[in-house]
């Protein structure tokens, strides 16, 4: 099993270009299936989950061929196959978004039940509604005989334009419908719908392909199908969580560091909710300076009530940033509520904090009172998630001592190069096997 070693103590100082979005790159890969002319994506992330996307991809007939680094050429002269392989879907969650581009152009698509982060449940109705209400028909395979799921079985002759309202405003269910309704005949309206940087990068992929899509950015999506999309040349945004966790890991060890190719507005939410510890940065560009030495003190509410940060949709604090908020909050002087409201397991890291020295109340699976600053010390870890996998990475440089993070599988899923790339901002990092 693959494992970091970290000796924590040392501030993080020096420049660090930040990787493409997962989480715009995944539905973008989907997205060259709704088109048999070559796509190419560029700053697309060399991590785990973009490995697995593009491998479900290859097996439903998709070529896919690096150009350069983090450059990707993929075209789907023909699907090959309409299943997507059950050893493939358990790996990652992002298979479902196969179903839109699926549907669209051969009007099938056979999904085993998704993988990825044990964060809570994580429903799949939205999607269900959505692709039903554009004319797709949904069995479940396995579930009357043996209790359990073996496929969602969707078939959809005729896809076609409709007035959806969501029931959440979920990314992939956003991301599935899109897609769909991209070849549908007439126009599609979507409220509710989820508005994410990573979604409107979605979008703009597929405008450029000759989708007709207005209002992105917002919650309500107008759609107009066309018959065909043709071939683009896109390039994904920055991963705003990493930059996040970047923000973070510079905050609580005291370093400065320069974040290069981000977007001011997609770190905006980030900026209120890290502001309530104390922590600063400006831009110049696309350039991020988080300052060295920063004052780590919680401001209070008006009254000297203790503050609130909490998680929701877009344009909202991200909930993937809640993990590293919660560590990097253990080194603020103060209290603070850290409420995540959207996945009921995704807190129950903190124990291992706690197990370091962290000052934690877990209130509830969905809330945690954090006081600070505490003294961490080393330990031995597990990573459970992507992000709370990062967050140990956070404590553990922070702390004093020698710390050990193993099953970093999780991290590596969705950061790319993580220990080489903190190694050479001075952090003593190493990955092991």
């Amino acid at each position: 099993m693959s494992q970091y070693l970290i000796e924590g103590g040392y501030p993080i100082s020096g420049t660090i270009r930040a990787s493409g979005n997962k989480n715009a790159a995944l539905p973008c890969i989907a997205a060259a299936l709704l088109t048999d002319e070559p796509v190419i994506l560029r700053n697309i992330p060399d991590i785990e989950d973009v490995h697995v996307m593009l491998a479900v991809y290859r097996a439903l007939g998709g070529e896919a061929a690096p150009l350069g680094p983090n450059v990707w050429r993929l075209r789907t002269a023909n699907i090959a196959s309409s299943e997507i392989p059950p050893e493939l879907a358990r790996k990652i969650r992002a298979s479902i978004l196969f179903a839109g581009p699926l549907l669209a152009r051969t009007g099938k698509a056979a999904l085993p039940p998704p993988g990825g982060d044990v964060i809570g449940r994580r429903r799949l109705d939205t999607h269900f509604l959505a692709l039903t209400e554009l004319g797709a028909q949904v069995h479940v395979a396995g579930g009357e005989t043996t209790g359990s799921t073996d496929a969602f079985i969707f078939s959809a002759p005729c896809l076609k334009g409709q007035d959806i309202f969501l029931d959440e405003a979920s990314v992939t269910a956003t991301e599935n419908a899109v897609m769909a309704a991209v070849l549908a005949s007439g126009e599609t309206t979507l409220t509710n719908a989820a508005s994410e940087p990573h979604v409107q990068d979605l979008c703009r992929m597929l405008r450029a392909m000759g989708a007709r899509i207005e209002g992105i950015g917002s919650n309500v999506l107008k759609i107009e199908g066309v018959k065909k999309l043709s071939s683009c040349d896109f390039e994904i945004g920055a991963d705003f969580m990493e930059v996040g966790s970047f923000i973070g890991l510079a905050a609580v060890t005291g370093g400065e560091i320069f974040i290069e190719g981000t977007r001011p507005a997609d770190v905006r939410p980030a900026k209120i909710a890290f502001g309530k510890l104390g922590i600063t940065w400006n831009h110049e560009g696309c350039t991020l300076h988080v300052p060295a030495a920063q004052e780590l003190e919680v401001n209070c509410d008006l009254g000297g009530m203790i503050p609130k940060i909490d998680d929701a949709p877009w344009p909202g604090f991200p909930p993937d940033l809640t993990s590293i908020i919660t560590v990097v909050a253990t080194q603020v002087k103060g209290t603070v509520l850290i409420h995540e409201k959207m996945f009921e397991s995704r807190m129950f890291f903190v124990d291992k904090l706690i197990g370091m020295g962290a000052r934690i109340v877990l209130c509830d699976p969905h809330r945690a009172v954090v006081s600070g600053p505490a003294r961490l010390t080393g330990s031995e870890l597990q990573s459970p998630d992507v992000r709370a996998g990062m967050a140990m990475v956070i404590a553990a440089m922070c702390a004093e001592g020698k710390s050990t993070i193993n099953n970093v599988y999780q991290i590596e899923r969705g950061y790319e190069n993580i220990a080489a790339r903190l190694s050479s901002l001075g952090g003593r990092i190493t990955a092991a096997a």
